[in-house]
């Protein structure tokens, strides 16, 4: 099935380290925002796992479904199957693509990171539905960030591919408009929400700075 493209303007992504607050309080007014999509990325220093990441990730799941919004879960195989989301973004360390897709049930998306354009060619030919490009601009979000890759790097991968692109990395809403144009579908935010104060205006306002230059 193929990926509408519309749903991947404004992706959200959050775990409970990228909140002070109920995550699930945050993605709620983040859907009110305008969110088109959201990631559930439970990583890094105290970050939940077993049946801690698990109840978490039902609350978001049943958050996203209350509101008709699509479901990824980062890295995470066999949760992304428990939780029966809508698909799973995996990293270039992760498993390979083709078995990932092996192990999933039919219809689920795969998305995949990507910085160059030989990662991007490689992840499109071996099935992924959409690719994570970036970092564009530096990030502090991320402990194991890569080197941003810049604006020309995202029209290079941009102009080798024909899956859709979501720009992620030091990505806010006066910097969108030039994201996009560069030829992102859309942006991929996680602070830009989640440390924005008052959620629901931070993604309306990412929100109209993909809207308008389209």
């Amino acid at each position: 099935m193929m990926l509408d493209k519309k749903i991947l303007r404004l992706y959200f992504i959050l775990g409970s380290v990228n909140t002070s607050e109920n995550p699930a309080h945050v993605l709620q007014q983040a859907i009110e925002g305008g969110i088109t999509i959201f990631q559930y990325r439970e990583k890094g220093l105290n970050a939940k796992s077993g049946v801690g990441k698990l109840t978490l990730g039902i609350e978001l799941r049943n958050t996203c479904l209350e509101n008709n919004v699509p479901f990824i879960v980062n890295d995470d195989i066999e949760l992304a199957i428990k939780l029966r989301a809508n698909g799973v973004h995996i990293g270039q360390q992760d498993e390979n693509i083709i078995k990932v897709k092996e192990r999933l049930p039919k219809g689920m998306y795969v998305g995949v990171s990507v910085s160059t354009v030989e990662e991007a060619i490689l992840a499109e030919e071996q099935g992924a539905d959409y690719l994570g490009v970036g970092p564009i601009h530096g990030t502090s979000t991320k402990e194991d960030a890569l080197k941003p890759i810049g604006i020309e790097r995202l029209i290079e991968i941009s102009k080798n591919v024909t899956i859709p692109i979501v720009a992620i990395g030091g990505i806010k809403k006066e910097n969108a408009g030039e994201i996009i144009n560069a030829g992102a579908t859309g942006i991929s935010v996680i602070s830009a929400i989640s440390q924005g104060g008052t959620y629901k205006k931070a993604a309306r306002d990412l929100e109209l700075a993909t809207r308008v230059l389209n």
